[in-house]
Order: C-alpha cells, then structure tokens, then sequence
C-alpha cells in the first residue's frame, strides 16, 4: 500500500503508525475536513473471517459512544470497496505511547507514572460507566500527547458489557503479560480485569520491568497463583511503601480484593504517592475516613470511656513540713470502657505546724480560765452574807492576763 492510496475517497495515508494482531495503524489525512487522523485498517487476510469483521465493527460502535478528554476520539468507520479492507478512522494524537517512553528511558519517575495511570483511570472510568470494558489495556495502548494528555486508545477487543460475548471457550484476547487471572483461566473479564492490567501497566512504568515473567499463558497463570510480584519500593527506593500497596491492591488475584473502580484506584495511586496510607480497612494501618472518629456528645450521655484519665495511686512522701504535698502524675488509659465509679479522695499527709498548735493550745487555757474564774465568783456570792448589791459586767480582754486581772479587780470590789 502506497502513500497515494486513499481509503473511502477521502482518508489519504501518509505513513504507518504501528502494527497490531488483527489490525494496522496509519497516518492519514482527510481531504474533506482537512485534518490529520489515524486510520486502523483490519488485516487483508482477516477481511472475510465473520468472526474477526463482528469483532472489528464492535469496536467501532463501542468507541464510537465515548467521548472523553482521556479516550482516544473516533470519527468514522466502514469497509472499503477498492482495497477490501475494514477501517476505522480515529483522532490523531502526537506525541508518544508509554510503550515508547518504556523504551527510550527504562522506566518513569514516580511523579510522571502516576500522572499518566490517574488520567488513564478517568478514562476507563467513564467507558466502564457506559458499559465498555477495554479487555486490552498495555502501555502500547496508553498514549501521551505533547501537551502531557493521557488517552486510552485501541478498544480493538473491547465488548459492551451489556452483549453477549464473542469471545469463545478456551480462547483469550489481549496481550499475555497484562491480562488478569480471570482472563488468562478463559474466563468472562470486567471492569476489574482492565484494572488489573493497569496495575500491570503502572508496575511497569515504575520499575521497568513487569510483576510477572512468562512465556506462555499457562507459565502466566502458575505464576499468578504461587508467586507473589517483587515489592515496588525494592526495584525502585523511590517508590513510597503506601504507594507500592496501592499497586498491589490492582494486582490482587481475587478481583473482589482489587479496587471498586478506576477512580478509587486513582486516589489510591495519587495519595499512595504522598505517602499516605491506604484506605482498605484491611491495610496494617487503615484510613478509617472521618465517619465518626470524633463524635460531638448530645447533651447528657455519658462518654465512652474509649481513652480516659485514670489517677495513680497517691504515694505518701515523709513530711518535710510545706513542702511535703506533691503533684500526682495522671496516665492515660486506653483500656476498654469500665463502669464509672467514685474513687475516695486520697489521704495527703501532712507535716506538724508547732505555731498554729501554739495558738490553739493558748486559746484553750484561756476559756477554761475565764470558766473557773466564773465558777469562784457564783461560789462567793452564794457564801456571802453582805447585803450589798452584785453587778454584772462584761469582761473584754486582748490576751488571758488581762482578762484574768479584770476579773481579780472584779471580785475585790465586791467581796471587801
């Protein structure tokens, strides 16, 4: 096929872009809207196969659904009549596959491959949402414009989700490395096949080298089953730990254990390269979201007790006067709730005060002078045969002599 050959009366190729299993990839330009495209022509011998032609008209009708900044855009399909030859035009996007990055610099740095697997996440998020699984996802397939887009191209394989199957019993589609173990049994793949095989892809385009090394399916499968892939942060010290987790996550074997959907896979991957820790409650240290980790208290219930203040024991210190009280330390308990209860308040000992003894001491002898001063009086008065008559006073003193002077002066006045 030369230069000059145009396809449809109007796609004008110019030059072969790649070589697929089924298919080939031009460079063309069309004539009528004067653009650059890319054109995918079936493979000549594949053109009567009916099998291979559903094939190739489903990813047409398929891809043709979804538009997204992230999806490689297609514009037109059909058969032409003059090469015998099945096509599907497509957007053109310059720039360079991650197959071709792989290639020329042996693997990526953190910051860039997570980039690109994000935005190729978005991408299979919105065709699986639309019911399109991509069943072929590989670095040859992810392609980075010159303005750093990232666009998923080639749904050659893919099939709605919501028809039947072409894919016959024992026969698997898409490239060996990347596919899930579902795919590689011959088993129906879903959204989360294509998750795996992304896993594979960001693997990959951090390390430079692929979780699994196989050379046939079966060899594939054993691997997938027995082996588990070497840990991210080993072939590559700058790969985060949490972010190394968040691939293998992609890279589980059940796919009930892999991510929910591309986009939790995406945060997972963004944050992971931050280095913040995996949200699976199952994680060695979970991210338990914000669902209730502090909670505002209605008024009147009672608090949990989760993590409480418990006070030690009092320690009882010999007395050394003022100095003898001393700050008890309080521990924090993070043991399960227990009943609340009252504990008695603790006994501090305290030193001797000889100067408020003192006081207390003389105050004492004072009254008990005062009553047995009083008590003489009544004695004499009740003895006593003069006709003369007894006042009483009020004896107000500042100490115990003066009082007791007071009262002396008292009885002399009225017992001469």
């Amino acid at each position: 096929m030369t230069s000059t050959t145009t396809i449809a009366g109007r796609y004008r190729l110019e030059g072969r872009l790649g070589v697929g299993g089924m298919s080939t990839v031009h460079l063309a330009f069309d004539q009528r809207l004067e653009r650059s495209v890319a054109i995918k022509l079936l493979a000549e011998h594949l053109a009567d196969d009916p099998a291979f032609v559903s094939r190739f008209r489903r990813e047409a009708l398929a891809a043709a659904r979804l538009v997204h900044p992230n999806i490689v855009q297609v514009f037109d399909f059909g058969f032409d009549e003059g090469s015998h030859q099945h096509f599907i035009v497509m957007e053109h996007v310059n720039g360079n596959s991650c197959a071709e990055l792989l290639r020329d610099r042996g693997h990526l740095d953190v910051e860039q491959g997570v980039d690109i697997v994000c935005q190729a996440c978005r991408g299979l998020e919105y065709a699986h949402r639309n019911g399109v699984v991509h069943r072929d996802v590989k670095p040859g397939n992810l392609l980075v414009s010159d303005a750093d887009v990232v666009k998923l191209a080639d749904f050659g394989i893919a099939r709605a989700a919501d028809q039947s199957s072409i894919t016959q019993v024992g026969s698997v589609l898409g490239t060996a490395a990347y596919l899930s173990p579902e795919q590689a049994r011959g088993e129906e793949a879903g959204p989360r096949a294509d998750l795996y095989s992304l896993g594979v892809v960001t693997y990959q385009l951090l390390s430079g080298r692929l979780p699994y090394e196989a050379g046939s399916l079966s060899e594939l499968a054993l691997k997938q089953q027995r082996e588990a892939p070497m840990p991210l942060q080993d072939l590559n010290p700058r790969v985060p730990p949490e972010l190394a987790y968040a691939v293998s996550t992609a890279l589980a074997i059940d796919q009930e254990h892999r991510p929910s959907d591309a986009l939790v896979l995406a945060e997972a991957l963004r944050k992971g390269a931050q280095g913040i820790g995996p949200v699976s409650s199952t994680a060695p240290t979970a991210h338990l979201g914000t669902a209730a980790a502090t909670n505002v208290l209605a008024r009147g219930e009672e608090p949990t007790a989760a993590t409480r203040v418990a006070t030690r024991a009092p320690v009882t210190a010999p007395a050394t006067g003022r100095n003898s009280r001393r700050a008890t330390p309080a521990r924090v308990s993070t043991a399960a709730p227990a009943p609340r209860r009252r504990e008695p308040a603790p006994v501090q000992a305290r030193g001797p005060r000889p100067r408020k003894a003192a006081r207390r001491l003389g105050a004492l002898l004072a009254v008990l002078a005062v009553l047995l001063v009083a008590v003489i009086v009544a004695a004499l008065i009740a003895t006593s045969t003069s006709n003369t008559v007894v006042h009483f006073r009020t004896v107000v003193a500042h100490d115990t002599q003066n009082a007791i002077d007071q009262v002396k002066s008292i009885i002399n006045q009225y017992t001469k």
